[in-house]
């Protein structure tokens, strides 16, 4: 696939990010969520690149980005948009569009009201809003905050399948994608998650970090919102209101799939594109 990997230190941590069709001008930004890495947006990056320069970073924590020594303090979205504004700064992006999934998505909104004003010309939330249900999150916690351990990647693959269900169709390919670009082995050679358990303090010490009604309603750009249809994180009573109050989102609810659409199918890659498109 056509991509490079790269690392850059921003806001003193390295932060690493696959780079996907670097020889254009426009840029779009993909940000994976809470417990993910930058890999789970490979086919929406490899389709975009045929138009677009595609960077999909790890966040700190997470994937091959260096873990934060300070937790309470930077695992939260502030530091996280930190992050975005000095990668997009030394790559010497001006403006670009957004895609992200669940927690990207938060990103995406926070920074596109406060130090990325006025740069993010068009928003993509996949799976997210600026308010969260607090179930769906509790049970998000309890998961990414314990993650398990196995002997095998096959064994973690398996486990991987049931969590990420609501993802929705993912190729046998893609399962094994999803699980090698997960692990990490730890010391006593078993193989777990590649992410840092730590990152849950977000919801200890940032118990409100999600509900970003104030930095939505700021928003004046475009924003398209993708619900999956089963999604227990997005409930349709915000996705009414999204599209009611600030940027008035527009909204399509993606069937087959829960909390969140993977944006590996047809369909799904061509709602992207074309949101992305109608700005030139």
């Amino acid at each position: 696939m056509g991509y490079t990997s790269n690392y850059l230190t921003c806001a003193g941590r390295e932060i690493h990010y696959t780079e996907w069709g670097a020889q254009h001008g426009e840029t779009v930004i993909a940000w994976h969520g809470l417990a993910r890495t930058g890999r789970d947006m490979d086919e929406v990056a490899e389709h975009l690149s045929s138009r677009y320069r595609v960077i999909c970073p790890d966040t700190i924590g997470r994937g091959l980005s260096e873990w934060s020594p300070d937790p309470v303090n930077e695992y939260q979205l502030s530091f996280y948009v930190r992050l975005a504004t000095e990668l997009v700064d030394q790559l010497d992006i001006d403006k670009f569009h957004w895609i992200g999934t669940s927690m990207g998505g938060a990103i995406g909104t926070l920074a596109a009201a406060t130090t990325l004003r006025g740069r993010i010309r068009r928003l993509i939330l996949n799976d997210n809003g600026p308010r969260l249900a607090e179930p769906a999150l509790q049970r998000i916690r309890a998961y990414a905050g314990n993650p398990p351990t196995f002997q095998r990647v096959t064994e973690l693959e398996q486990f991987l399948r049931k969590v990420y269900e609501p993802y929705g169709w993912l190729s046998d390919a893609q399962w094994r994608r999803m699980a090698e670009t997960s692990a990490r082995r730890l010391p006593d050679g078993r193989i777990t998650t590649h992410y840092d358990p730590a990152m849950v303090q977000q919801f200890i010490h940032h118990p409100d970090d999600y509900d970003l009604w104030d930095a939505y309603d700021s928003l004046d750009i475009p924003v398209l919102c993708l619900r999956g249809e089963h999604s227990d994180l997005l409930l349709p009573e915000t996705t009414d209101e999204m599209r009611r109050r600030g940027p008035r989102a527009v909204v399509v609810t993606i069937p087959g799939c829960g909390h969140a659409p993977a944006l590996n199918v047809p369909d799904q890659l061509e709602l992207v594109e074309r949101f992305f498109t109608a700005a030139d």
